[in-house]
């Protein structure tokens, strides 16, 4: 997200109101036919598929090793706990609006809502034609924030077609991802298994034989219908999302297992799919929905060498060992072919890129944000639905994102940590209170690191305008340790670091030691800095508060910590500097931490992360070289410090980049 952009909000006046709480009924079913929702008709598919296309059998199929219906059910039994077995009134229930992006043919999605268009047989099955057509109407209607519209259009034959079933059950549980209930997650992992058991249907059938023998080896690639190829993609994805909640809903090693099985099979499956893929268009086969397969594979593939690509060395070496690997280039090229086309999951790839561009590279990344390609994957989309609440991601278009629906407050709560971070970077600390206050009330993904930062944002005030606010700060900072969590069986790093740092507030001291500027270095630890570089008056009155800060501190007595506040206060000075192209007095400041290693008593992060800015310092100057090997000493040389992860996946982001300039 540019810096330019993001930091100017009109005025500096009383918070926007708060959106009214609850969430808007639908229209009735039977009014969508009116609303020029109609999809343009399409041929029925799912002719075999010729042997020339298929290259003479010379592929060898995979997905029967790794995705047949009678060994992974075998795998999912002994894996499975009773807590999977929800009914489906349960999830219909609670599931009432979330994320599943996708752009087949938007036509008026502003329109009213209609009855499936699907007819009921005594078939279990759903042909790919009216899959296709009635998902494309419940994708306009979720990308024009009607959630409930959407889900109620894909829910009745949420057990009958995959595309359904997909639809459905990502809703379902992108809910759970954004409430982070553990009621929600359960009813998410029971939808999403009621969602791969609708798929199975669909796949190519293995005989016992056949399962065994794809065990010893890879077998020959047998004649796929397009149906069938089209249920092996909706099957790698509604696995990876099964696997993704595994992880989150319960702290056990069977959890573990299970959810890395699925992440690797989901993995071999579209890797699979992408030879097929290669296969079909070399043979230029005329298959009917060529598009929407490709579209499920780009973002697969794309998805997985991107997330794969960010990961720290140590990991990937283990990862590769075992089957994976990860291309950062071919995963951003296949997202944004897939991005450019015309399928339903054209707007997922555009997502994960917009993501990748605006988040990713900046809180795992070297925070170096590619705006202009983000802005311009985004420009078609906003002029098709302009209310789109998942894809308004600008500056005071956060209050426009807030306004155009209601049905869905989590949607609120992701605008409402984004325009806390604008408010910090003004230094507009009641504003940014605010927001902090009402992430605390309602959000629930971390209140430990809501209330540390509602804390730590109320430092920064004068004691009158805190005591206007009936707040106190000494009480939340105690709070903070009591309300951390576990994901997957591991604290969230940044709540151990508030943890951390709380704990100077702890009853059993004597009294309560003060942090220094703990706002702004919680927008150091977010990569808050990079963002407003390009923003001369800001970076200038960040460093007229730090310099004040720094005055205060050589005017204190000295105690434990002041060696480690001094420190901070260097590093975020010579962040500052840096943004004000002062080259050399940023460096004095970094030499002070590194130099100061040995006296630090508790922020031993303060060396680690100066390196990493002392690396960008050198290489701003040309010196590539000189500022790989400061990354390779803060990589290999320091462990077990806070937020190492992060800091880790940083420097993998930056000596990707460094080294291929450097090579090229």
């Amino acid at each position: 997200m540019d810096a330019l952009s993001v930091c100017r909000c009109p005025g500096q006046g009383a918070c926007w109101p708060r959106p009214r709480p609850g969430g808007r009924t639908g229209p009735p079913l039977s009014s969508l036919a009116d609303a020029g929702l109609r999809p343009e008709p399409r041929n029925r598919v799912g002719s075999e598929l010729p042997v020339w296309l298929l290259g003479g059998g010379s592929l060898r199929r995979n997905m029967a090793l790794v995705g047949n219906g009678t060994e992974l059910e075998a795998d999912e039994d002994i894996f499975e706990d009773a807590l999977e077995t929800l009914s489906m009134a349960s999830r219909i229930d609670m599931a009432t609006s979330s994320q599943h992006c996708s752009s087949f043919d938007t036509k008026q999605a502003s329109g009213q809502h209609r009855t499936s268009a699907v007819k009921r047989s005594p078939s279990t099955k759903v042909d790919l034609r009216s899959c296709l057509e009635e998902c494309t109407v419940a994708l306009n209607l979720f990308l024009s924030n009607r959630f409930t519209d959407a889900l109620e259009l894909l829910r009745p034959w949420a057990k009958d077609s995959m595309y359904h079933a997909l639809g459905y059950s990502t809703i379902v549980v992108m809910q759970a991802v954004m409430t982070f209930e553990q009621q929600d997650i359960q009813n998410g992992i029971s939808a999403m298994k009621d969602a791969l058991q609708t798929c199975q249907k669909y796949r190519k059938k293995c005989t016992v034989v056949e399962s065994f023998s794809s065990l010893l080896s890879r077998g020959s690639l047998d004649q796929l219908t397009e149906e069938e190829m089209h249920a092996e993609i909706c099957y790698a994805e509604c696995l990876l999302q099964k696997a993704a909640l595994t992880f989150v809903q319960d702290e056990n090693m069977i959890n573990f297992i299970k959810g890395g099985l699925k992440i690797r099979t989901s993995y071999q499956i579209y890797k699979e799919c992408l030879s097929i893929l290669h296969v079909i268009q070399k043979n230029k086969g005329g298959q009917q929905f060529l598009n929407e397969f490709e579209g499920g594979v780009k973002l697969g593939i794309g998805a997985f060498n991107l997330m794969l690509s960010l990961l720290p060395a140590r990991i990937i070496r283990l990862l590769e060992f075992i089957g994976f690997s990860g291309n950062r280039e071919l995963g951003i090229q296949q997202l944004r072919e897939g991005a450019l086309g015309k399928s339903m999951r054209s707007p997922l790839c555009c997502l994960t890129i917009l993501a990748f561009h605006t988040y990713i590279s900046l809180i795992l990344g070297t925070g170096e944000v590619n705006v202009v390609e983000a802005e311009s994957l985004l420009e078609p989309y906003l002029q098709q639905f302009p209310n789109v609440c998942l894809e308004i991601v600008a500056q005071e278009i956060f209050r426009k994102c807030i306004s155009v629906q209601e049905e869905w407050k989590q949607f609120h709560h992701l605008c409402y940590w984004e325009l806390m971070w604008i408010f910090v970077f003004q230094q507009n600390w009641m504003e940014a209170y605010y927001c902090s206050d009402l992430l605390c009330k309602e959000s629930k993904w971390s209140k430990a690191t809501y209330v540390f930062l509602k804390a730590a944002i109320l430092s920064m005030l004068p004691e009158d305008d805190v005591e206007a606010t009936k707040e106190d700060v000494v009480t939340l900072f105690r709070q903070v340790d009591g309300l951390k969590q576990r994901i997957a069986g591991k604290s969230i790093p940044t709540e151990k670091f508030a943890v951390r740092k709380s704990r100077r507030y702890s009853p059993s001291l004597p009294a309560p030691v003060k942090l220094v500027l703990p706002a702004l270095e919680m927008m150091y630890v977010w990569n808050g800095f990079p963002l407003v570089s390009k923003r001369k008056d800001l970076s200038e009155n960040l460093l007229v508060t730090v310099e004040k800060a720094e005055a205060a501190l050589q005017s204190e007595d000295s105690s434990d910590y002041s060696i480690d506040d001094e420190c901070l206060v260097k590093l975020l000075k010579g962040c500052c500097l840096k943004n004000l192209q002062r080259p050399l007095q940023a460096e004095l400041c970094f030499n002070h931490v590194i130099q100061s290693e040995k006296l630090l008593k508790y922020d031993h992060y303060l060396v680690p992360f100066t390196l990493f800015e002392l690396a960008f310092l050198y290489k701003n100057q040309g010196e590539i070289d000189k500022a790989i090997k400061v990354l390779e000493t803060a990589r290999n040389n320091y462990k077990d410090y806070s937020l190492e992860s992060r800091l880790h996946f940083r420097i993998q982001a930056a000596l990707h980049l460094w080294r291929k300039s450097s090579s090229d």
